[in-house]
């Protein structure tokens, strides 16, 4: 697959056209698209690390069970035959089934041929793409230090890899996340999505798109979970409000969950798992939802200020609490008591994510197992500040944080069971 870069352009050129944000938004924040100098205060905390304010990587989350099989956190899975609609977790699930299956074809496919890898044409200067991956590396150092640190023990190609995927995620979330958000309209989502169309075929917009394009061509990356993510910025555009569990699973899904599945075939199964593909994904899932749900507890007294409420809205009226008591923002007695069930939960997701994590590839372990250890932290820091979440933001101290490097590092350096089991991949 050869790759032309249509436009190497600054910012502001490629975006005074109007081709993605006629607002100007990029074009007061030229940094996003060449230096990643870009604000942190946003809500969409994505998962790519999770380690430090990086909100993207990491594996993303679902309440699957390994071996492809449902089982249910959310109420509206309990009996799914007796739905006339399809559930949120049932959607995903068809999705990562998809996924799973599209890796299995191209390894497959990648066995049979010569292995070499797809030329990339990009006018102008040789060491262009070399360029554009450095400028996404810089990026990722600035805000996901620690785990630009652990993706510095994969291969240079997983890494680069994972550093375009976070810097598109990024600007993606900046679009109604960032400063401007407010000027933000669907038709430049429309607009961002034909791009991304363009990344896809090989016809990048800029350098921070050829790094992504590159990546796409040479791993088993699917568009579908980018579009999904797009899906998601869309879903913030007009919704302000959750009725349940299942409506916040899918806005899970689509603004953290997608980053696992964009994920795991660059990071890679470990060749002697018995794992099933599926599982495996299905775990990466799992991280994406518990890394949401935890920065949505984090960030009540944040969002509320904004008009906002990610919480289950029926969960909400069992507890005997309504949005007039998010804004009040008292902690009662009613308060912790919902709290902690919204906890415990997140707390699943992260032990469904846990079971998929010794199944990647060696070198693709420790930041996975640092971004799972330091963001299911923020919990317990939610904890003890007797879950006032109105007023005081968790976060994980930095000496704690150090602790738990080591602490990730032993556990990526547990391989994967090698028993025979019908959960072997095929």
């Amino acid at each position: 697959m050869s790759i032309s870069l249509t436009r190497i352009v600054s910012p502001s050129s490629e975006l005074s056209s109007g081709f993605l944000d006629p607002s100007g938004f990029f074009r007061r924040n030229k940094s996003l698209m060449c230096n990643g100098s870009v604000k942190r205060d946003k809500k969409q905390r994505q998962n790519l690390a999770c380690l430090d304010d990086s909100k993207y990587f990491s594996m993303g989350g679902s309440s699957l069970k390994r071996g492809g099989k449902l089982y249910a956190l959310s109420s509206a899975v309990a009996h799914p035959a007796e739905d006339v609609m399809m559930s949120s977790e049932q959607k995903v699930y068809d999705v990562v089934l998809k996924q799973a299956a599209l890796v299995k074809r191209k390894l497959r496919s990648r066995d049979d041929d010569s292995g070499v890898k797809p030329n990339i044409i990009l006018p102008g200067h040789l060491g262009l793409l070399d360029e554009a991956y450095d400028r996404c590396g810089e990026i990722c150092a600035e805000y996901a230090k620690t785990f630009y640190l652990g993706t510095l023990l994969m291969t240079s190609e997983r890494r680069r890899a994972i550093w375009a995927i976070y810097v598109w995620c990024r600007r993606t979330d900046e679009l109604v996340d960032g400063p401007n958000a407010s000027h933000i309209t669907p038709s430049a989502l429309d607009r961002w999505e034909t791009r991304l169309d363009d990344v896809f075929r090989g016809r990048p917009f800029d350098m921070l798109d050829a790094a992504l394009s590159d990546t796409v061509s040479r791993f088993s990356i699917d568009i579908q979970p980018f579009r999904d993510m797009i899906e998601g910025m869309r879903m913030d555009l007009r919704k302000s409000r959750y009725s349940n569990f299942d409506e916040l699973y899918l806005y899970c899904y689509y603004v953290a969950g997608t980053v696992g599945l964009m994920s795991v075939p660059v990071m890679g199964i470990a060749p002697e798992s018995t794992a099933t593909t599926e599982s495996v994904y299905n775990a990466a899932l799992a991280l994406g939802i518990a890394n949401q749900l935890t920065n949505i507890l984090r960030d009540v007294g944040e969002d509320s200020r904004r008009g906002r409420v990610y919480l289950p809205q029926d969960e909400l009226a069992q507890a005997g609490l309504c949005d007039d008591d998010i804004f009040a923002g008292k902690v009662t007695d009613k308060w912790r008591n919902f709290m902690k069930k919204q906890i415990e939960r997140a707390r699943k997701f992260f032990d469904e994510a846990e079971s998929g994590v010794t199944d990647l590839s060696s070198a693709s372990r420790w930041p996975v197992w640092a971004s799972l250890l330091l963001y299911r932290k923020i919990l317990d820091e939610i904890e003890a500040n007797d879950y006032n979440n109105f007023t005081r933001r968790a976060y994980v101290s930095k000496p704690k944080k150090l602790l738990s490097l080591p602490i990730a590092y032993a556990k990526s350096l547990v391989q994967p069971s090698t028993t025979p089991s019908h959960l072997a991949r095929t």
